[in-house]
């Protein structure tokens, strides 16, 4: 049975960080969906379609990893697409409590889900992508954060 991971987010946007860990994740999985959740009570800094176009053209020489979006309850999609495995990155203590609690709900919407945690690589701990939407909406360059080019 192949190892298909979820790695689940808004993605707004996809960071180096992200990118880091997808690519690591790849050692461990044999198959690697980006899921770019929506959320209705939030507005996009980036549209869904141009944040999607930017992580394929990221992956696009990585025939493992592909990119969906969704709207529905994370565990769902992953039953929906066959995996059993959501990836997660973490850069802090911060983050682990937050994912710790959805990771267990996770777990009560789809029993045969596990998540895996990978600890952000120490150089790409800082990035954020509030951060960088910060720094974007007021005239800064974000390059070094992002594995593409933004547009224009």
């Amino acid at each position: 049975m192949p190892r298909i991971a979820l790695f689940p987010g808004s993605f707004d946007p996809f960071t180096k960080g992200h990118e880091d860990i997808v690519r690591r994740g790849l050692h461990l999985f044999d198959e690697i969906i980006i899921g770019i959740g929506r959320n209705a009570n939030k507005q996009r800094y980036f549209t869904l379609e141009q944040m999607t176009a930017w992580i394929e053209g990221t992956f696009r020489d990585e025939p493992a990893v592909r990119v969906v979006s969704y709207d529905d309850l994370t565990a769902n999609v992953a039953r929906k697409l066959g995996a059993r495995f959501l990836l997660r990155g973490l850069r802090n203590t911060t983050d682990f409590e937050y994912e710790n609690g959805i990771s267990q709900v996770n777990r009560y919407v789809y029993e045969e889900v596990e998540t895996v945690f990978l600890i952000t690589s120490p150089h790409l701990a800082p990035i954020s992508s509030s951060i960088i939407r910060d720094l974007h909406r007021y005239g800064q360059s974000v390059d070094a954060f992002l594995p593409y080019e933004l547009d224009s």
